[in-house]
């Protein structure tokens, strides 16, 4: 559950858009607060509550919106829209050299592994596979609406986008921290196989 909380906001504005953009919005913005209010009451630092500020800024950007435009264009593409601004918090994020992934997975993991670089590889990884599953969700959601595809086909596609790459990072990880052991054990063992 701590992979999506950062999402909270993002998975309730999807839920509710399709019947109100504005309520779905104002609802997304302040459960966008309240996720950023939790995040700093767990002393999280401020490089690692990207994905937290950037859900404010998209969010409150698109409460303006839709209340004072709310026949905007824009409406029809709200879903590439967003799936296109979390491309761009993911991509930031590793271009920053601070995967988003790190947040969250500095709450499972103890701090003496945080700085190593198996964790950081790890993190680089998995945000890397949600910064392609969003960006091919905004490029699939934009055709989809470009050629009127439907509401079932956003639907599939935006549930994809989070379904794949949450189940990618249920798995991933383990089987990273397998690769590196057999690897350090595979390594151990020529170094002391080896004549003195």
């Amino acid at each position: 559950m701590t992979y999506l909380r950062g999402f909270f906001p993002w998975i309730a504005y999807g839920a509710v858009a399709w019947a109100s953009w504005e309520w779905a919005a104002l609802l997304a913005l302040v459960l966008s607060g309240v996720v950023l209010y939790l995040e700093r009451a767990e002393g999280l630092s401020l490089p690692l509550r990207v994905l937290e500020y950037g859900s404010l800024v998209f969010f409150a950007g698109i409460t303006f919106l839709a209340f004072f435009r709310p026949d905007s264009g824009l409406r029809a593409y709200d879903g590439a829209l967003s799936s296109g601004w979390l491309a761009l918090i993911a991509w930031g994020s590793m271009a920053a050299r601070r995967p988003f992934t790190l947040a969250i997975a500095r709450r499972k993991a103890p701090p003496e592994v945080w700085r190593t670089r198996l964790f950081l590889r790890i993190n680089h990884v998995l945000s890397a596979a949600w910064a392609a599953s969003f960006t091919l969700a905004a490029a699939g959601q934009a055709l989809a609406t470009a050629y009127g595809l439907g509401s079932t086909v956003m639907i599939a596609i935006h549930v994809c986008a989070f379904v794949i790459p949450l189940r990618f990072t249920a798995s991933y990880p383990e089987r990273a921290r397998a690769r590196f052991l057999a690897k350090v054990d595979g390594h151990s063992y020529v170094q002391e196989a080896r004549p003195a």
